[in-house]
């Protein structure tokens, strides 16, 4: 895999752009010119745009960024194609989208929960996770029921500890307030915790994130803990997964 770089945006998000020779690619592209800004001081040209969902800060500056570069294809959920209309090509659930310029192949992953038609893009061993999955978090519902969300980050718990978790957005430090709360006997928390403080402190992302990583840290994938349901108690993975989130919304 090549390398991907964090193109910073608005407050908190990244814009994940991966290159390849002189061709780019990039991931939920909200603000137009912090990728503009980047492809041109690189000398790259925008090749791929992959979207996850349909939020204005993951879509916002697509239009701008095809004036700038027409050859570019935009691939989009095709569950929310009525919200996004100035996609190129509309992808379903499990489809195998094949991108010969970057020697990519990516697995389609629909992911209800945030949105109803969001998707992520695995190519081992990294996860474009948009704004399902965060380091130590995850996405709030707005379309989507606690139980289709869970179910969702089931299917990421199914992917390999080694994957890489690239998400959108730097929540992490706030992510890790409400999961020191949520689970207090968790050690890894504080150590990891620290490790983030010093991350940031230096201006650094504190992403991708492992997987094996956030089995460990991430209170919203360890729904299955009986430990953990027992705190808070709860008496299956989906009613945790339900009480930590609505606590998390009002944390």
């Amino acid at each position: 895999m090549q390398d991907i770089i964090a193109i910073a945006a608005f407050k908190d998000n990244y814009i994940w752009c991966l290159r390849q020779a002189k061709l780019a690619l990039v991931v939920d592209p909200g603000d137009a010119l912090a990728v503009q800004q980047y492809l041109q001081q690189q000398q790259l040209q925008l090749a791929v745009i992959l979207i996850t969902h349909h939020h204005p800060d993951h879509t916002g500056g697509i239009l701008e960024l095809k004036r700038l570069w027409p050859e570019a294809v935009v691939y989009a959920p095709a569950a929310e194609q009525h919200k996004i209309p100035y996609a190129d090509q509309w992808l379903e659930d499990n489809q195998q989208l094949e991108l010969t310029d970057f020697n990519l192949t990516f697995n389609v992953m629909q992911l209800p929960g945030h949105t109803l038609g969001h998707i992520a893009y695995y190519s081992a061993p990294v996860l474009f996770s948009g704004d399902t999955l965060f380091n130590a978090g995850c996405g709030r519902l707005f379309e989507g029921t606690a139980e289709q969300m869970w179910q969702s980050l089931s299917r990421i718990l199914a992917l390999p500890d080694q994957t890489l978790i690239y998400a959108t957005h730097e929540y992490t430090l706030a992510n890790l307030e409400f999961a020191l709360w949520a689970d207090p006997d968790n050690k890894t928390l504080v150590s990891y915790k620290h490790w983030c403080q010093q991350q940031r402190a230096k201006q650094q992302p504190t992403l991708p994130t492992p997987l094996a990583v956030q089995r460990q840290i991430n209170p919203f994938l360890r729904a299955e803990d009986i430990d953990l349901q027992h705190r808070w108690q709860q008496h299956n993975a989906v009613d945790l997964f339900t009480a930590l989130r609505s606590a998390k919304d009002r944390f």
